[in-house]
């Protein structure tokens, strides 16, 4: 294999880990998007199946109360749909699927700047290679 062969197949390597790279930093994008709604949104829980007036549930982040519309105390309804270690379930798995993200984004992108640096660098001394035999050598 010739070594512009192997640099090409290299590039192609370096690019598929840079992409599976973003391909987890959006899976964690979506992790962390997903968290932000658990915290973030209020939202509605039935009472009972197909009830035709759910209970109105404030955000988790900003009730002013230890869980959501007083808790277990007025029937649990909104305690019980939306509690704290889900969300922080999503947040914790959204950390190492960014940070192997990273990484691997990190990796890849480094290793095709390199390739292309070193393909500059090999360019650069063939010019020179090619320069100096055409001068004279009349020293």
């Amino acid at each position: 294999m010739r070594s512009r062969e192997f640099d090409l197949d290299f590039r192609h390597r370096a690019g598929k880990t840079r992409n599976w790279g973003l391909a987890l930093l959006a899976l964690a994008t979506l992790l962390w998007a997903w968290c932000a709604v658990l915290i973030l949104l209020p939202y509605e829980v039935d009472r009972k199946p197909d009830d035709q007036y759910p209970a109105e549930c404030e955000s988790r982040l900003f009730t002013d109360r230890g869980t959501a519309n007083e808790g277990r105390g007025h029937g649990g309804y909104c305690a019980d749909e939306r509690d704290w270690p889900e969300a922080l379930a999503v947040l914790g798995l959204s950390l190492p699927v960014s940070l192997a993200g990273v990484a691997l984004f990190t990796i890849g992108t480094v290793s095709r700047r390199m390739s292309g640096h070193s393909q500059a660098m090999r360019e650069l001394d063939g010019l020179a290679d090619a320069a100096e035999r055409r001068a004279p050598s009349g020293n």
